[in-house]
């Protein structure tokens, strides 16, 4: 038998090796291949990115001070080389105050979600861990929760809240922190259910009992393997969560009763806008738009991880 027939077997062996070797995808590149598919999803990561960025850099970006840079000669004035947006009622560039508002909202929106779906988390995977009367308590409690209206609500913390003075905070900073914290108070409910829905499912099965075999504590079997195992969900509830706490902020700044001016947000730049309306409707625009936009998008982003986070959907 001659050297090239001796070659020629082990190449096809080799080729079929090959063909039968399936090289293994890291679960990140998996997620990443399923969310790319989804090109409303893609461009709402686009917009969130340049969002993010005009907060970061806004310092860098915006031409005058948000707050302290007034021009009382100068009021709601138009679109000009100096202000490409005008300026406000009391003289302030709505651009500068546009970049600044994002870094607010988007701050107070990422902080209430990211506390509201730990205190869920955590409330809901001990809800479903245990069980019985405390399950039952735990979600009794919760759904009383629920059936409040949360808009007026809201808006009757803000209003009792407002006169409170926190030592060493900035005066003009202190609504930002208790619209924060009323929004988390009412915020992580629908997180809860979620969790304990899932922890539902896997308090029973073979690892979980493994877990207890080992002596592991039920708090430690909760944080470790009940909650991680709940993460896709919660991550496409967080992620559609941002845009519902960016617009009820808004509707509470736009109200009156949410953060206070001077400090910059969508919804007090559309609320102090709205005097001029039918002078020069283009400044509600600006704010509008934004809020509209992020919601938007973060909402598309929802959609395409929960496509993407989906363990039955396939390649």
């Amino acid at each position: 038998m001659s050297e090239k027939n001796v070659k020629e077997p082990q190449v096809e062996r080799l080729d079929a090796e090959g063909l039968l070797t399936t090289k293994k995808e890291s679960q990140f590149s998996v997620v990443w291949k399923r969310f790319r598919r989804h090109k409303l999803a893609l461009a709402g990561l686009v917009i969130i990115i340049i969002f993010v960025l005009m907060a970061i850099f806004a310092n860098a970006i915006a031409p005058y001070d948000p707050i302290t840079d007034q021009d009382p000669y100068n009021r709601n004035a138009d679109p000009s080389p100096e202000h490409i947006m005008g300026t406000d009622e009391v003289g302030r560039d709505v651009f500068s105050r546009l970049l600044f508002a994002a870094r607010i909202s988007l701050s107070v929106a990422l902080v209430v979600v990211l506390f509201s779906e730990t205190i869920g988390a955590l409330v809901g995977g001990v809800s479903g861990y245990f069980g019985g009367w405390v399950d039952m308590a735990i979600q009794r409690f919760v759904e009383f929760l629920m059936t409040l209206p949360l808009l007026p609500l809201l808006l009757a913390f803000s209003s009792l809240l407002q006169g409170i003075y926190i030592p060493h905070i900035p005066k003009e900073w202190t609504s930002v922190i208790l619209i924060s914290a009323i929004l988390i108070i009412f915020g992580w409910m629908g997180s809860s259910r979620l969790v304990r829905g899932v922890v539902l499912s896997l308090r029973d099965l073979d690892f979980t009992e493994a877990a207890r075999a080992l002596g592991m504590s039920d708090l430690r079997i909760i944080v470790r393997h009940m909650i991680p195992n709940a993460m896709a969900p919660i991550i496409v509830d967080a992620t559609l969560g941002l845009g519902g706490v960016i617009v009820l902020e808004s509707a509470l700044s736009f109200l009156g009763f949410g953060i206070q001016p001077p400090v910059p947000t969508w919804g007090n730049m559309l609320q102090a806008a709205q005097s001029g309306l039918l002078g020069n409707p283009v400044k509600v625009i600006y704010p509008g738009l934004a809020i509209f936009l992020t919601s938007l998008a973060f909402n598309y982003i929802g959609d395409g991880l929960r496509d993407a986070l989906d363990p039955r959907l396939k390649l």
